[in-house]
């Protein structure tokens, strides 16, 4: 078994112990180092975002001060949902392996299939009631960011 899925694997069977979430766990690696570890921490943290990739992936960042996670990579236990997907890009890493299918995730409960229906247009606002409102007044603060000579793009 590769090296790092297997700590993947580890860190989801943790739960099967703990019940602090689902059974998924997932690393982040650099250079063959492990620099992140994150484990699915949703019902200890009343956190929907803790998933094991966003705990990696904030642990990874914490290890080494930098929000870019750029020459990484992300081994997980199973199929990065929609967040986890988006929060890998906006990371930079640019590799990740998983184990289970999002079909096998699908098949114990975890359903991430209405998410990318949603993001896809194909289901309506019985998911979210999405809606813009008083562009008026929040465009300002872009704009000023737009011309602040000491901002930071990300």
């Amino acid at each position: 078994m590769n090296e790092y899925m297997k700590i993947a694997k580890e860190l989801s069977e943790e739960n099967l112990r703990t019940h602090d979430g689902g059974p998924f766990g997932a690393c982040i690696v650099k250079d063959g180092i492990v620099i992140g570890r994150g484990r699915n921490m949703v019902i200890k943290n009343n956190d929907p975002t803790a998933h094991a990739e966003m705990m990696a992936i904030r642990d990874a960042c914490a290890n080494i001060g930098s929000y870019d996670l750029s020459g990484c990579e992300l081994y997980t236990s199973c199929y990065p949902c929609p967040m986890c997907l988006s929060a890998t890009i906006w990371s930079n890493i640019k590799k990740v392996c998983y184990g289970n299918t999002k079909e096998d995730a699908d098949a114990i409960g975890f359903r991430d299939d209405f998410i990318y229906d949603y993001i896809k247009g194909l289901s309506g606002e019985d998911v979210l009631d999405l809606k813009q409102l008083d562009r008026d007044e929040t465009i300002k603060t872009f704009d000023a960011f737009a011309s602040d000579e000491e901002k930071t793009i990300y």
